[in-house]
């Protein structure tokens, strides 16, 4: 049998917004060919959601609406055979429990990802940036308290300006030079303040920041995930050859 019957098939949640589904896309794809070779490309479902109504419903804390958008977007890809799910956005993972109870199937966490690769760098003191959800909530700071970094406090301003910097430009697909001399500020408050690295924890935020140029090591989520979400297809080879 050829290899390409046991590559894993995943479902993405995208649409959160398409500007960053973009990006899992291009990643997924260019790793899984450099891998693969040839013509190889991901085995990949993806379910595009209109951001509109579901960014509405998080906005005005109506969240009980928007775990039924991103469910719902799940239950169509379970039913298009996907064998897990990626949900490419941060503050979506809100909703990765109810993904999980609706389809049976796993979540591969965009959090899982980003603690492996910072514990093998050994980082601790850690900044954790994202949307207002993000760097407030439970469900995104918990999972890195739990595994032992220390989160930095980010101030009630810079909160406000990263927010609007995602929802009124980035997901929108607008940089502004302002916007990313603002993220230099406030990386080198961080770095006085004795961060070990910055945590891109939106996956809008690589559009506006370099995560290679900057006064402390950066780590865009985004790419992280695509790289666990290869590794998680590719392991299917891996069962295919044992199996043989």
């Amino acid at each position: 049998m050829g290899k390409d019957r046991f590559l894993r098939k995943l479902g993405m949640i995208g649409g959160t917004s398409w500007n960053s589904s973009a990006l899992y896309y291009e990643h997924i794809n260019r790793m899984v060919a450099r891998q693969l070779g040839g013509l190889s490309s991901a085995r990949l479902l993806l379910e595009s959601i209109d951001l509109a109504p579901y960014a509405a419903a998080q906005q005005r804390g109506d969240y009980e609406t928007a775990r039924q958008i991103i469910s719902q977007a799940a239950m169509t890809l379970a039913a298009g055979g996907a064998d897990a799910i990626l949900i490419g956005s941060n503050t979506t993972h809100k909703y990765a429990p109810a993904v999980e109870e609706v389809t049976g199937l796993s979540v591969l966490h965009i959090a899982d990802a980003a603690i492996a690769k910072l514990k093998a760098d050994g980082r601790r003191r850690i900044a954790l940036l994202g949307t207002r959800f993000t760097m407030s909530e439970d469900f995104a700071r918990k999972p890195y308290e739990d595994a032992g970094f220390d989160l930095m406090p980010i101030s009630n301003d810079w909160v406000a300006t990263i927010d609007r910097i995602i929802f009124d430009e980035l997901a929108m697909g607008i940089v502004r030079r302002d916007s990313q001399r603002a993220f230099k500020t406030l990386f080198t408050e961080l770095a006085k303040q004795k961060a070990d690295a910055i945590v891109l924890a939106c996956t809008e935020l690589v559009l506006a920041i370099d995560p290679k140029a900057n006064v402390l090591p950066v780590y865009d989520t985004t790419e992280i995930h695509a790289r666990a979400a290869v590794d998680w297809m590719l392991a299917g080879l891996e069962v295919a050859r044992d199996a043989a």
